[in-house]
């Protein structure tokens, strides 16, 4: 459903992302085309989803956003707020006239992906929800010229108009209803090329039999960008995405077990609640847009050595589930990777959910990531360290890497060091050596590699102190320096 629209596409390119049907083809020019990777925040659009039987609403970046998965999805543009397309509203909507009267616009560019920001902010939340939320809503949103405090006071200001309501939801439900009397796996073809968006597991699995070659997709986040900058022609995709086998997040006495097209927006929350010391890293993954889209099954198959999260589990000592038509096997994170973007996955297999383990008392657990950007960046380091600990000595480690090596990676050796020692900031500065025996990292645009070692070193120092007892504070602290 576009705006007030149903729509029906049959014959389209499956690498075609919604930007650019918009854009192209439904002439709605409001949304706009800047950075291409999901950076800049230009192309966001409002979706609506249904969950558990409502209509729910959050941002994405339509250049991410293969149209494939928009199916069944709602979509809202920055058109749709006005008074010609909806007659019950004034003039602007709230979000508009407080970026108008706050002079939140200057070259007005980046405006309409503030609007749609700013909306989702609006309609999912009573009143203002305060700065801190705001900035976070915004981070995916970059503007070059107005400045951001014009548009943090717009954010604030909207809330004291009156009280605008949309119709949207009503809208949807009678949408809703179109979508179940389809009984076909939904699909787009053009010539011998096809996207299929399958609606339960089985399906799916017949899909990725049938089609070994096929990239299987999740939010895009990753895949949109090969397809629109290394030119990547995939002649069958296959998205995971609407397969509800693959949508749930699974709370057990002893594990969390999360589908791998659930998005980390939907479980990152409970998550945290469990390891709070994992909130930066998933709040630095990206942006609010990409976080409402990506997927943690996304990132595991995608094997980048930079991804944030494999680090975090393989030191969770996470299990990862994998089906094809004939059995559903278990394995440790740590053996999926084999080398760069290489996995274990068959041709015909599929990542079903990865299985965390909850945290037992004496568990301490650490996990920093550096970047060139605090927010919306990619790693050039990223550590995760799991102790457990017996009347303050080390009795088991789990360390893990990115950014290391060509694949997330744990640093045995530093584990090796740390087993046996008191949790004292002592025991990790001397471990902090063992770095350079776990990994030979290389010199790349996002760091060097005396950069990486150092980093790594510093950071298995900076743990220590933060695991260290108050007694300990006045053990002096080595500082390990190279140039990025």
């Amino acid at each position: 459903m576009l705006n007030d629209t149903t729509v029906k596409l049959e014959t389209v390119s499956p690498q075609l992302n919604v930007l650019q049907w918009l854009r192209n083809q439904e002439s709605l020019t409001g949304t706009k085309e800047g950075c291409g990777t999901g950076d800049c925040g230009a192309c966001t659009l409002l979706v609506g989803e249904v969950k558990q039987g409502q209509w729910h609403y959050k941002t994405m970046n339509s250049c991410l956003m293969l149209l494939g998965n928009a199916h069944g999805k709602h979509i809202i543009t920055v058109e749709f707020l006005t008074q010609t397309k909806h007659p019950e509203l004034s003039d602007l909507h709230p979000v508009q006239r407080a970026l108008v009267e706050c002079h939140g616009s200057q070259c007005g560019f980046c405006t309409p992906g503030f609007v749609m920001s700013l909306l989702a902010l609006y309609i999912n939340n009573d009143s203002y929800p305060g700065k801190k939320a705001v900035i976070h809503a915004l981070g995916g949103n970059l503007c070059r010229c107005t400045g951001y405090q014009p548009i943090l006071n717009a954010a604030e200001k909207c809330f004291d108009y009156p009280r605008v309501e949309e119709p949207w939801s009503e809208m949807a439900l009678q949408f809703e209803k179109v979508l179940t009397s389809i009984d076909a796996i939904p699909s787009l073809r053009q010539n011998d090329e096809s996207f299929f968006v399958p609606q339960n597991l089985e399906d799916l699995l017949n899909l990725k039999n049938t089609y070994p070659t096929a990239k299987l997709v999740a939010g895009s986040t990753d895949l949109s960008i090969e397809i629109g900058q290394q030119f990547l022609h995939p002649e069958q995709i296959i998205s995971v995405l609407q397969v509800p086998e693959l949508s749930q997040l699974i709370e057990t006495e002893q594990t969390f077990e999360i589908g791998a097209a659930v998005a980390y927006d939907n479980f990152i929350q409970r998550f945290c609640a469990e390891y709070p010391e994992s909130k930066e890293l998933f709040e630095r993954l990206g942006s609010c847009q990409i976080r409402n889209t990506g997927t943690l099954g996304g990132s595991i198959g995608n094997a980048s050595p930079i991804g944030d999260p494999a680090p975090l589990l393989i030191a969770l000592n996470a299990k990862i589930e994998i089906a094809n038509l004939n059995e559903h096997r278990v394995i440790d994170l740590q053996d999926f990777f084999v080398s760069y973007k290489k996995t274990v996955l068959q041709p015909n297999e599929v990542i079903t959910k990865i299985i965390v383990p909850k945290r037992s008392e004496q568990q301490k657990l650490a996990c920093h990531k550096i970047s060139k950007r605090i927010e919306d960046d990619i790693s050039a380091v990223c550590l995760a360290v799991n102790v457990t600990l017996k009347e303050n000595r080390i009795i088991s480690a789990r360390c893990a890497l990115g950014g290391m090596a060509a694949i997330p990676a744990r640093a045995t050796a530093l584990e090796q060091a740390l087993i046996g020692k008191f949790c004292v900031t002592q025991s990790f500065i001397e471990a902090a050596n063992t770095i350079e025996t776990d990994f030979t990292p290389m010199t790349d645009v996002r760091a060097s590699a005396e950069y990486r070692l150092d980093s790594a070193k510093n950071l298995v120092t900076r743990i220590g102190t933060e695991f260290s007892t108050p007694s300990d504070d006045t053990v002096p602290v080595r500082i390990y320096h190279a140039a990025l």
